[in-house]
């Protein structure tokens, strides 16, 4: 029996997720091409922060080595954006040229930052968190600049502010609610966790817009 061929594109924890199960359940039905756009294997997303923060490296964060893709017979492509589908022939294109025909696709690309609609915000030194480009981008600034600004007050937000405080920078958060964390804590332990924050040498601005 020939294996349908599966383009996954996006090499992030929810695509590989998806790919370990089908392994596991359905092993000899697909031949498996996995595209992503960073030059690094699957890794733990959420744990980004303790690398922001000295805890671990990016090395404790991979999920699946190379040799975990080989093993399973999975072709990797990274650093490999595709920008083309074509859904009639079944192909999808990267830019570096790169093509993988298909008899199934699934897309897991993930989100982005919301970047605010502000002049300024193309210009170097203004990062997103998202990926370990933009966790090392931060530790590099963290080399040669002294004080930070994070948009945010949520909780990866803090977790930036965190991270870059240890990094030896001066960290203010502006917020545009009256307490932290929000979504997740009333207005008491909001106050309670910013003073414990502020306790940590971090600085606010709270109801900002």
């Amino acid at each position: 029996m020939q294996k349908m061929k599966l383009v996954v594109v996006g090499n992030g924890m929810a695509g590989m997720r998806v790919v370990e199960e089908l392994l596991k359940i359905a092993p000899d039905i697909y031949d498996i091409t996995v595209f992503g756009d960073e030059p690094y294997t699957n890794y733990n997303r959420i744990m980004l922060s303790p690398v922001l923060a000295n805890e671990q490296t990016i090395h404790d964060i991979i999920l699946n080595t190379r040799e975990w893709y080989a093993e399973n017979h999975i072709t990797l492509y990274t650093s490999a954006r595709i920008n083309k589908i074509d859904r009639k022939n079944r192909i999808v294109y990267a830019e570096d040229g790169t093509s993988a025909e298909y008899d199934r696709l699934l897309l897991s690309t993930g989100s982005k930052p919301f970047m605010l609609p502000i002049p300024g915000k193309e210009l170097q030194g203004v990062i997103g968190y998202r990926d370990i480009k933009d966790t090392n981008d931060m530790i590099d600034a963290a080399k040669t600049h002294k004080h930070a600004v994070i948009i945010g007050g949520g909780l990866l937000g803090l977790e930036a502010a965190n991270g870059l405080k240890i990094q030896g920078m001066d960290v203010t958060v502006i917020h545009r609610n009256e307490w932290l964390l929000e979504k997740q804590l009333d207005k008491t332990a909001g106050k309670m966790l910013q003073k414990s924050l502020e306790a940590k040498g971090l600085k606010f601005q709270l109801k900002q817009n």
